[in-house]
């Protein structure tokens, strides 16, 4: 049995930065989720209460103690109610998370297909809207559509959109390289501070982005304007050439909060940034 004693003693070696590891790594996906929700006031706020009572209790402040103790129950229900939406994404995107997923990232050719597909029917004024997933699971999204598993080209991304067939209003989703299903029906937004000549299409942009961590592609059927959404914002009106950086840095490399920053620089001078 010295093998097993042997075992033990390397584990117990190890142990505390496996510890370490596992816990920095929860950290890390709370963190995750939490900056792409309006959860991080939620954060902040329980953070300044925890301050005060610290506040109280080093100071021996015994009224503050007794105040704040008489209303923590009532805080709690406060949050959950008032947060509700963003508890509900969290939850949402938990549930839908994989941490090991094949490679879905389209390769540059498909995302020129896809952009000059956009191209054409902005010229022609005629609506669509493109989903490309990144980490977050959109089974149940892809389900709600017409299953295609085509090849991605930039006829057929047309075809569904330009004219008034039965797919024409719903969204496509790309995924692994091709096109996973098309005519999906995407989440509306709950943001109040839409502008209110957008439609249904930009209205279900932000609220896949709001809800997941993808990237949607959508044109106006009004204006022609090609725009993205990502993680609870819409940056409107872009450039060709703006769209395709943006998706090449978005789903080949991810985004972090100072990447999000550049994409609103480049986005504001070019239209306008909606979103939280």
């Amino acid at each position: 049995m010295e093998w097993l004693q042997r075992l033990t003693a390397f584990y117990d070696m190890i142990r505390p930065v496996l510890d370490v590891a596992l816990l920095s790594f929860l950290l890390y996906k709370a963190y995750d989720l939490l900056v792409k929700t309006q959860a991080m006031q939620m954060v902040k706020g329980a953070g300044f209460l925890a301050l005060v009572y610290g506040f109280a209790v080093l100071f021996k402040l015994t009224t503050l103690q007794w105040v704040l103790n008489f209303l923590a129950p009532g805080l709690f229900v406060a949050v959950a109610i008032v947060f509700q939406p963003e508890l509900r994404k969290i939850i949402l995107r938990l549930g839908q998370s994989e941490l090991f997923r094949p490679d879905s990232k389209p390769r540059l050719g498909h995302l020129e297909a896809v952009v000059t597909a956009a191209e054409k029917l902005s010229q022609e004024r005629r609506g669509m809207l493109v989903v490309f997933p990144r980490r977050v699971n959109l089974k149940n999204i892809i389900d709600t559509g017409t299953r295609m598993n085509a090849e991605i080209s930039s006829s057929l991304i047309v075809t569904v959109f330009e004219f008034d067939g039965p797919l024409h209003d719903g969204a496509m989703v790309i995924q692994s390289g091709r096109i996973a299903s098309a005519g999906c029906i995407l989440p509306l937004s709950e943001q109040q501070d839409i502008k209110k000549s957008f439609g249904t299409r930009h209205r279900a942009s932000l609220g896949m982005s709001e809800q997941s961590d993808a990237v949607i592609l959508v044109v106006s059927e009004e204006t022609g304007a090609i725009s993205i959404a990502f993680d609870g914002k819409l940056y409107y009106d872009l450039s060709s050439v703006e769209v395709t950086g943006k998706l090449r840095e978005l789903l080949e490399h991810g985004v972090r909060s100072g990447a999000a920053e550049q994409t609103a620089a480049i986005a504001a001078g070019k239209g306008g940034i909606l979103g939280h």
